[in-house]
């Protein structure tokens, strides 16, 4: 599809998911990085300076971004004028993050939000792309909003319902009602390694900050609709999350407890996980994983070390589905945090809007 790549940029670019998106953009087919942006402190320093002694991950910085010097993200025109679009995974208070994304909107470069200021903003579609690509959309009216000809904004939702949103949307013609759900976090989804978090290790967190009022709001936005130039969030199902961090490096698991209206067999439970797609799937986006939902039988999987790179991490992989003696089923499911929850999650919904046109070469 592209034989011209976009040129973007990474804002907050030296934090834990902007080292993700420099990873996953390296070598990207359609993507080429064109910019690197992150706070004052860290501008006039190459990459490799600037992420000196606080690089995430174990394999190294990709060699072309070593040498890119690292751009203050709040010079907005700097940082967009030679772009097409851009990531932004900023570590700021969200009143500051919203005028940054907007004022980037603003200056004509689309924005692919992984922040979570602009999620609850009505003419801001949250995409989890195989489930609500349609709410792409809403973009006209935000345009409308901000007084821009490409300029918008779009966002992933929190890392924390990416394994248990899926499963569940392949269920929604069952009706799904009621639903209680406990995520067991890993460390990275605070931006940490067990390195710069010792107290982590050997422990549990029963308290995330606000990560359970997204677990229940967000999906409700994702199962919306769109009416008069915004996301109406849909009425149900009741959600009742709770959130812990747990020691592990990364992989958010859900265990998830349903009701339906119309409650199916086990069957057709298996058939409907086992035949999902989206548009991700069918346009055949370069990070699209396929398939994207994974049952297994084994009455121990999935483990987070073990499956939470299913597909690249891109994939959600299900187990344990069997009767509830409270509701109707039970079952778990579980996702890489900062791949599909993340920076694999934004390169995917960028990948969906360029396909869809809605981001165009400037």
């Amino acid at each position: 599809m592209a034989q011209q790549k976009w040129q973007v940029a990474v804002v907050g670019a030296t934090g834990m998911v902007g080292q993700r998106f420099v990873s996953l953009l390296a070598e990207h087919p359609w993507f080429e990085i064109a910019c690197l942006a992150a706070s004052a402190k860290s501008a006039g320093k190459t990459y490799e300076e600037a992420v000196a002694g606080r690089w995430a991950f174990d394999w190294p910085i990709p060699p072309g971004c070593r040498n890119l010097v690292v751009k203050d993200a709040a010079r907005v025109d700097e940082v967009t004028g030679d772009v097409d679009f851009l990531f932004c995974a900023v570590d700021m208070p969200k009143a500051d993050a919203r005028a940054l994304e907007d004022a980037y909107a603003r200056a004509e470069t689309p924005v692919i939000s992984n922040n979570s200021a602009h999620r609850l903003t009505p003419d801001v579609p949250m995409i989890i792309p195989e489930i609500n690509a349609d709410h792409a959309a809403v973009i006209p009216a935000q345009r409308a909003r901000l007084h821009t000809h490409a300029g918008f904004v779009a966002v992933k939702p929190n890392c924390s319902i990416q394994s248990y949103v899926p499963p569940l949307h392949a269920l929604l013609a069952f009706g799904p009602s009621r639903v209680v759900v406990s995520t067991y976090q890993a460390i990275s989804g605070a931006g940490k390694t067990f390195a710069r978090w010792p107290e982590m290790t050997d422990n549990v967190i029963p308290y995330i900050a606000g990560e359970e009022e997204k677990s229940e709001q967000e999906p409700l936005k994702i199962w919306g609709r769109i009416e008069g130039g915004a996301i109406v969030p849909a009425q149900g199902p009741a959600i009742s999350a709770h959130c812990v961090r747990v020691a592990a490096s990364d992989g958010h698991l859900a265990t998830v407890n349903v009701a339906f209206d119309k409650r199916p067999d086990r069957d057709a439970i298996l058939a409907a996980w086992r035949d999902f797609e989206g548009p991700p799937q069918r346009l055949a986006l370069p990070s699209a994983p396929r398939p994207f939902l994974r049952y297994f039988e084994e009455p121990d999987r999935p483990q987070t070390r073990l499956d939470r790179d299913y597909e690249h991490g891109m994939g959600i992989t299900i187990g344990r589905l069997r009767e509830d003696s409270l509701l109707d089923y039970r079952f778990v499911a579980l996702s890489h945090n900062t791949l599909r929850g993340a920076a694999g999650g934004g390169v995917l919904t960028a990948e969906l809007l360029c396909a869809q046109g809605y981001i165009p070469h400037k």
